[in-house]
């Protein structure tokens, strides 16, 4: 999951991280929940959906992710997963794994096995907290959960600095 393995430099450049940019009521929601139940001193990133957690800095990745031409499209919030020490909310979405195919696909040969191994979309709430944490925040949210719907509007790829995450740039998807 995102949060846990931590991308491995390449020659020296920081790799990119690539992530789902969410309609703006939806990220308020997210990032509302981690300042929550995110442990503040390693709490230095927005909540998330991590599409890809290493592709090279290199300007084909750029050009690739600029060129697609992907209208926006709904993601279903439909439920929520234990992540050991965290908790994640469980985003379901054809249109998602179509777009993460796609790329996947143009860049295999440059996938990390993190990368490789199956897509499992969500977006972490809760991580690098103990088990019990975990699970006493998974019963509280599953206890008034219902399922709702997010948008996706766009991809962002960001810059891993060994913790924190340096912004580099935004692909807005077609309304």
């Amino acid at each position: 999951m995102e949060d846990h393995i931590a991308p491995q430099q390449r020659a020296g450049q920081p790799p990119l991280i690539i992530t789902l940019r969410l309609d703006k009521d939806s990220q308020a929601i997210f990032d509302e929940q981690r300042k929550l139940y995110f442990p503040v001193e390693r709490n230095y990133l927005k909540a998330h959906l991590s599409l890809f957690h290493q592709l090279p800095d290199e300007a084909e990745v750029y050009d690739f992710l600029r060129d697609l031409n992907v209208l926006q499209f709904d993601l279903h919030v439909t439920g929520l997963m234990n992540l050991g020490a965290g908790v994640a909310y469980r985003v379901s979405s054809p249109e998602l794994l179509a777009l993460r195919k796609t790329i996947a696909e143009r860049f295999s040969s440059h996938l990390i096995p993190q990368d490789q191994q199956g897509f499992r979309p969500h977006i972490t709430v809760m991580n690098k907290s103990t088990p019990e944490q975990a699970r006493v925040l998974l019963a509280e949210l599953s206890g008034t959960f219902l399922p709702f719907i997010i948008r996706a509007t766009g991809l962002d790829v960001w810059s891993y600095l060994g913790g924190p995450w340096e912004h580099r740039k935004t692909f807005n998807l077609n309304s």
